[in-house]
């Protein structure tokens, strides 16, 4: 299981849930709309995959909040279903339903063209489209793998035969769409895999091994770095293995207070070779365990007043690494609460602020 976000609005959906069955390769495409819970979620769960496949016997999918939920696990715990999360920064455990996201977003980009926000439009016809398409791993299509008789074929549409003009607008559109989708889609399906497959090796460390941990690069919204920070570290440590967990992925000793689940995965590791020096600290990392950027200096403040609502005080930092002009302005309570340790040297800059 895994989410599409950040879609257009379509008639009020934004995000889709993209189940896939490890067996048969099946897959349903469930729009949802923000905000979503996990009670949510898991209603259309039941409406749309348990209905007509049953409780499964596990669900693997990444560490997002709603998986993480107490109700999610008690929920699935009660029906038998074994849950299993993806390790820190590591999507590929999920890697099923990561290849099918793309699919999918290349599915819909084709239907749309120029008109995104009806995706919800063509959804059933992407789910349709995926999966009476033969894959490449078990060689017939995922319709057939789940119902044993290969799916019904659409019967192509002569263009003029409907006398009703909507219907002869959409039964020619579809026609054109997926005649030009099918073969494209199941290339870049094979092609990525065939890409993934080039970068895989087998590594295997022993318990009490120390091992450098690669985090994700710095990523900052409200302004792109440059330069400098192609240099910053890549991986930290070196961190001692405390246990194998699975056969890919290892648990660290990381340092008190570290903010990052301590389960990694094989290719974030390199072993450290010769003597080991005492563990550095780790930097700050954000929800989605990007490393966040540290504050170097306070340069100004400025309050902001927009309509009717609270002034807000904004602060101009300057972030290590990074020239001073690309210091950008960060809303202050925010700020002091991403980096509580963090010390304003400029008391002065504060005055009269509240």
């Amino acid at each position: 299981m895994d989410f599409i976000d950040g879609l257009p609005p379509s008639q009020g959906y934004t995000i889709i849930m993209v189940v896939i069955d490890r067996l048969s390769k099946y897959n349903h495409f469930i729009p949802l709309k923000h905000p979503y819970t996990a009670l949510t979620v898991a209603k259309a769960f039941v409406r749309e995959i348990v209905r007509l496949h049953g409780v499964p016997t596990s669900i693997v999918s990444d560490r997002d909040r709603v998986f993480l939920s107490s109700f999610w696990k008690s929920l699935f715990q009660l029906q038998g279903c074994t849950l299993s999360m993806s390790s820190s920064y590591h999507p590929q455990t999920d890697g099923q339903t990561e290849v099918v996201n793309r699919v999918l977003e290349q599915y819909l980009r084709c239907f749309t063209h120029d008109q995104p926000k009806k995706w919800i439009d063509w959804l059933p016809w992407a789910e349709y489209s995926y999966n009476t398409a033969t894959h490449s791993s078990t060689k017939v299509s995922p319709f057939e793998s789940v119902y044993g008789i290969p799916p019904p074929s659409l019967l192509s549409y002569v263009p003029g035969t409907s006398k009703v003009q909507e219907v002869d607008d959409f039964l020619r559109s579809r026609e054109e769409i997926l005649r030009d989708l099918r073969q494209n889609v199941i290339m870049a399906r094979d092609r990525m895999k065939s890409q993934a497959d080039q970068h895989r090796r087998d590594i295997v460390y022993e318990v009490g091994d120390y091992v450098y941990l690669k985090l994700q690069p710095y990523h900052q919204h409200s302004v792109v770095f440059r330069g400098s920070l192609k240099l910053a570290p890549r991986f930290f440590g070196p961190y001692k293995i405390l246990a194998r967990v699975g056969p890919v992925a290892y648990r660290l000793q990381l340092p008190d207070g570290s903010q990052i689940h301590d389960v990694f995965h094989v290719s974030l590791l390199k072993k450290r070779v010769g003597s080991v020096p005492s563990s550095p600290t780790l930097p700050p990392i954000s929800g989605d365990f990007t490393i966040l950027p540290q504050p170097e200096a306070i340069l100004d403040t400025r309050i902001i007043r927009k309509g009717k609502y609270r002034p807000k005080t904004e602060i101009l930092v300057k972030w290590a690494g990074a020239p001073k002009e690309d210091a950008t302005w960060e809303n202050q309570w925010r700020l002091t609460r991403q980096y509580p340790d963090f010390l304003l040297a400029d008391k002065s800059h504060f005055k009269g602020v509240d």
